[in-house]
């Protein structure tokens, strides 16, 4: 964080955009953007803080009328407290970190004998992965879908929202694939939902970009998970369907300026899917840091490439495994589809192994295809699944 603000003061910057990662999240650089006067372009401090404490984020928004699953009010410390929850949920039940995000300090508990270790355990991997060690519990949802809400709010009162991405396709809580809009959302989900997250993002002044997250059960109901007080990693696809460029309404907002249109304005075209092309070995998810030798990636209408690699760049091993963001755009699911597995076939990436076989064979997944879809999607392809389903063949 020194070093950022320094750089900021040497080059003159009035501005600092904090990207998606861990600080673009910190009510504590938002504030030392604002004593060395410079913009931070995010929400404020007051609004990071509110909604970066998962427990907190859920009170809030229980008050301004948006669903949330049932749990417990606030932090749990003990063992007995978290017993006594559980009995009152109902199991299974799901351990959250109030600070937590990407899957870390999260348990899954299906039977009141393991609630103890789970409880130790996920209190120290939050602490040692957000410096805060607070946990809650909430009643956990089978095979739900994963759908979020963009939302951009201005300093003069207008909140607006971009409809919604269907991110479901995952793998120990980091997605792998996004879309926009979701085949599972009909107009009048929309309409009723977008209406009740631009309400929720009023009442706590949140200005920005951001993303109300939701989880969707069999049944059509929508549940609050949490907000993320930051641009999405999956943002282009909302970009596409829009036509918004949401990173330069981000600073045009923080400049002071108002939303350049009102909700009536945002229409949805077409459907879009971005998949995330990590540095791992495609079966068995293992790391694959190294130095590529041969980087092509194609463009042409309807697709996008973010990426930071080239060839002869190095992959190192210390951080996220992201290396590129492919994004296609099209008239339709069907046609999207279509375009990202040929774009994917084109890509060509040598010296490390990728995710890209994976995502072929996802978007090949007739499950997939019919838009059958659900966070736990991905148990079908982990190492232990495949061990299993290769054990039984050789049996038979």
């Amino acid at each position: 964080m020194p070093a950022i603000i320094s750089a900021a003061e040497i080059t003159g910057a009035d501005a600092i955009h904090p990207g998606y990662g861990f600080l673009s999240e910190s009510a504590y650089l938002a504030e030392v953007c604002e004593a060395c006067h410079i913009r931070f372009i995010g929400p404020s401090p007051n609004v990071i803080r509110l909604l970066g404490d998962k427990a907190r984020a859920r009170r809030a928004m229980k008050k301004a009328g948006v669903p949330i699953l049932p749990g417990s009010d606030g932090p749990v410390d003990s063992e007995e407290k978290a017993q006594k929850i559980g009995k009152d949920l109902g199991y299974p039940i799901i351990i959250k970190a109030v600070a937590g995000g990407g899957g870390r300090g999260m348990r899954v508990i299906r039977a009141v004998g393991e609630l103890g270790k789970a409880l130790k355990t996920a209190q120290r991997e939050a602490e040692a992965a957000f410096g805060v060690g607070d946990v809650y519990l909430e009643k956990y949802v089978e095979n739900p879908r994963h759908v979020e809400f963009q939302v951009l709010g201005d300093h003069h009162g207008a909140v607006v929202h971009l409809g919604e991405r269907e991110c479901s396709i995952q793998r120990r809580h980091q997605k792998l694939i996004e879309e926009a809009p979701s085949v599972a959302v009909t107009e009048k989900m929309r309409r009723k939902l977008g209406s009740a997250v631009v309400d929720a993002a009023r009442a706590v002044q949140y200005t920005n970009a951001g993303t109300f997250e939701f989880l969707l059960d069999d049944k059509g109901n929508f549940f609050f998970l949490e907000v993320n007080t930051r641009i999405q990693v999956e943002h282009p696809v909302t970009e596409f369907i829009t036509g918004v460029d949401i990173v330069k309404e981000q600073i045009r907002i923080a400049a002071g300026e108002r939303l350049s249109f009102k909700q009536g304005d945002v229409t949805f075209n077409g459907h879009s899917i971005e998949c995330r092309i990590n540095a791992e070995d495609p079966d068995t998810f293992a790391p694959s840091p190294g130095t590529i030798h041969a980087f092509s990636v194609p463009g042409g209408p309807g697709v996008r490439v973010d990426t930071f690699a080239h060839s002869e760049c190095t992959v190192p091993p210390y951080y996220d495994s992201l290396i590129a963001k492919i994004i296609v755009h099209a008239r339709d699911r069907q046609e999207a589809i279509a375009r990202m597995r040929r774009t994917l076939e084109m890509t060509v990436i040598e010296g490390i192994k990728t995710s890209i076989p994976l995502h072929l064979k996802l978007l090949a997944d007739p499950d997939f295809i019919a838009g059958r879809l659900s966070t736990a999607f991905m148990e079908r392809y982990t190492p232990e699944k495949k061990s299993a389903s290769n054990g039984l063949a050789e049996a038979v």
